[in-house]
């Protein structure tokens, strides 16, 4: 559910209670808290289309029931009296996405085991109110608990598919981030990233960091020192990999019509907002965040809580249903 005083129950109420696909939404599985879920739906005017089982219900249980199914664990300590961050929403978003991870993490056989996880957004600030500065966010979290030794932050919209060499770091520590090992890394997780998307043949471009690619060597050293070696050993393994390619032009090549010339099936970024500016641009709230390496699916809208518009009514859910929905086709394509 993410963080309860953000735009994560509204979306989920307005994705599973008002969307025409909302009676095919059988086996999804919500952690979260029944009461805020509740008052999002009213608010948004949705029916209640779940059934609650209390955490230890869920955890004791062998049956699950058809349909929706809202692991209820309700949210502990005071709250603002405004949607913002706190520690109350720290810990509550927390313990629900590891109720997830948990149920990823049960035998095939057992009827509560989940196949794949989205997740609606969080708060770092709650969680840094929570305790829980060791994971910067949901991305680390679930890397650590299903042991990826190496994984990857993929956008997935209509006209772009994007993935980050480095996430969540200062700009300032990009270039000493980078290797040739690291960017070998995220080509692989591109190539097979796409292959789970359903493409068979990905053609894949990378980034240079500096402009034009740093222009032989006179705009920086990296792109010929880091980023060249990687993608000449993605290419001897069989790979269909250009670059390192001028990011200021990459990106029209690569989208498709009519933003761009449909070139290429993936971008590999350099670093954060080198790959967000063009995915949030030309597909907006149409982008959806994928972590790739895992080991199961995993989506997200790729927006954050938007405190600003909590508990409004304001929020719009194209992102996260969409992550459903590919979710879902993720978790079909690998069963």
């Amino acid at each position: 559910m993410g963080d309860p005083l953000g735009i994560g129950p509204e979306i989920i109420a307005k994705s599973l209670g008002t969307r025409a696909w909302r009676d095919e939404a059988s086996g999804l599985v919500i952690f979260g808290s029944h009461d805020v879920l509740r008052a999002a739906a009213e608010r948004s005017g949705a029916r209640p289309f779940w059934s609650v089982v209390s955490k230890a219900d869920w955890l004791g249980g062998d049956d699950v029931a058809d349909g929706v199914v809202l692991v209820d664990e309700p949210v502990v300590g005071p709250t603002p009296g405004a949607p913002g961050p706190s520690e109350a929403g720290g810990r509550a978003s927390f313990a629900w996405v590891e109720g997830a991870i948990a149920s990823c993490r049960l035998p095939r056989r057992d009827p509560r085991r989940c196949d794949a996880i989205v997740t609606a957004p969080i708060s770092k600030s709650s969680w840094h109110m929570a305790g829980r500065d060791e994971f910067p966010g949901h991305t680390e979290l679930l890397a650590e608990r299903f042991g990826a030794k190496r994984h990857g932050m993929l956008f997935v919209g209509p006209s772009l598919r994007i993935m980050l060499a480095t996430i969540h770091v200062p700009l300032m520590r990009v270039a000493s981030l980078l290797s040739p090992e690291r960017v070998l890394d995220t080509i692989e997780l591109s190539h097979l990233a796409c292959i789970e998307l359903g493409i068979a043949r990905p053609r894949i471009a990378v980034c240079g960091l500096n402009p034009h690619a740093g222009e032989g060597g006179l705009l920086g050293e990296e792109d010929e020192r880091q980023i060249a070696p990687a993608i000449a050993r993605a290419a001897a393994a069989g790979l269909d990999v250009s670059g390192p390619l001028p990011a200021d032009t990459v990106f029209g090549a690569a989208a498709a019509p009519p933003h761009g010339k449909g070139r290429f099936d993936c971008v590999v970024a350099m670093y954060h907002d080198q790959g967000l500016i063009p995915a949030k641009l030309v597909d907006g709230m149409r982008t959806v965040n994928v972590t790739v390496g895992l080991g199961v699916p995993r989506t997200s809208p790729a927006h954050g809580t938007a405190f600003d518009i909590a508990g409004a009514d304001r929020a719009d859910d194209e992102s996260m249903w969409r992550a459903i929905e590919l979710a879902a086709r993720m978790a079909a394509r690998r069963e």
